[in-house]
């Protein structure tokens, strides 16, 4: 139910100039594991807007982080001009390989790609400049504010390694935490998904498939098998095993070079998920045994069979927050301040918010405006997003 809208906060950063600034971070090139310019872009504006040096940082979470990377996560510390506990706002500063070289454009009350095959990256610079906005606000005008960090994170398409991880000495300790990452500005996710991420190797024998065939173990029929079984079973897809709920995919198959050959090497990569931890690991072993299974059925006639070679890494933890966290009911009342009711959600992808509460930050997520995210369709709406700045400045500044 629509409420009574509000002014905006004292400080906030002109639309105009807001609109503006997010236009030229979605041109800006940072693809996961090459955030430096975007980084360069947000320290530059900061700078301008006064911050002192010493309080922007970086921290090494990219030489941490599975896939490399040029620069690690982007932190401004700024001590509180009044008392309260200290507040975290975080966005991510990657975006997909669709949106490389997007050339936003206004339409109307949208945002969109100009070139049809191009991703915008609202996902997520609608979210940095939402971070970006609330800073040069408090800057600028000098507002009352308690102890707060801004944490621009990298690499959070590919595995979420900047929250993963972060620093947290250089965090100063928050005791709530707010990120940005998502549609509607009035959605609260309070809750996500766990997700493991596998990777497997099947080894068969390699034979002429037309002279020997029967020389052969296909690692393709092992692959085949294993699949088939855990589809015909419930377990890939959406799983339901009575009162408990995940979900599993083999989302890559590479292997095989010509068809006069019994291919001996396959390789996959899968992957389980579940806001059940436990359940979660269930889903992981019902995934090795069907390859184990499969393995042993596909031999050659000397008696020799295929085999199978695990290798995984939880992506992320599945988190709940209690509608009585501060985090949370500080969220709620600044989106009602702007006039509108909060809505609950739980999600189930991951989100840095998951790795921040793994380590002791409890992140509520709210949306910024984005919209067909990761596809060439991709739209940004403005009100949505500039919902989201006027809520994001009432959180730092403590005027919730």
């Amino acid at each position: 139910m629509a409420k009574k809208a509000s002014t905006a906060p004292i400080g906030l950063l002109p639309d105009k100039q807001a609109t503006d600034l997010l236009m030229q971070l979605m041109a800006t090139p940072g693809l996961s594991g090459h955030e430096k310019p975007v980084a360069d872009f947000i320290t530059k504006q900061l700078r301008d807007a006064g911050a002192a040096a010493k309080s922007i940082s970086h921290d090494r979470a990219h030489k941490l982080s599975s896939d490399g990377g040029e620069i690690g996560n982007l932190i401004v510390k700024l001590p509180g001009t009044v008392r309260g506990p200290r507040r975290m706002l975080s966005a991510h500063m990657d975006t997909v390989p669709v949106c490389a070289g997007a050339r936003p454009v206004l339409e109307g009350t949208k945002i969109v790609s100009k070139d049809a095959d191009t991703g915008l990256g609202a996902d997520n610079r609608a979210g940095c400049m939402v971070l970006l906005s609330t800073a040069i606000s408090i800057l600028k005008h000098q507002l009352p504010h308690p102890p707060v960090t801004f944490l621009w994170t990298v690499q959070e398409e590919t595995g979420l390694h900047g929250a993963r991880h972060v620093s947290l000495s250089k965090l100063g300790k928050p005791q709530l935490a707010f990120n940005w990452d998502g549609s509607k500005s009035n959605n609260l996710t309070i809750g996500a998904t766990g997700g493991y991420r596998m990777r497997i190797e099947i080894s068969g024998i390699a034979s002429h498939a037309g002279g020997h065939p029967e020389q052969g173990v296909s690692a393709i029929a092992i692959a085949s098998l294993a699949i088939a079984d855990l589809v015909e079973n419930g377990w890939h897809g959406l799983i339901e095993k009575g009162k408990q709920l995940g979900t599993s995919n083999v989302g890559v198959i590479q292997g095989g070079a010509a068809t006069n050959v019994v291919t001996d090497l396959v390789r996959l990569k899968a992957e389980a998920r579940s806001h059940n931890a436990k359940f979660r690991e269930r889903i992981v072993r019902e995934i090795e045994k069907a390859f184990q299974r499969a393995a042993k059925k596909v031999c050659n006639t000397e008696g020799k069979c295929g085999e199978v070679h695990f290798d995984g890494q939880l992506d992320y933890e599945a988190f709940r927050l209690k509608p009585s966290e501060p985090s949370v009911r500080a969220a709620a009342a600044a989106v009602e301040a702007d006039g509108i009711d909060a809505e609950f959600a739980i999600a189930n992808g991951g989100l840095d918010a998951n790795w921040l509460n793994a380590h002791g930050l409890p992140a509520v997520s709210l949306g910024c405006g984005q919209n067909a995210i990761h596809t060439v369709n991709e739209w940004l709406d403005l009100a949505d997003f500039h919902r989201a700045r006027r809520i994001a400045l009432r959180l730092a500044t403590a005027t919730d």
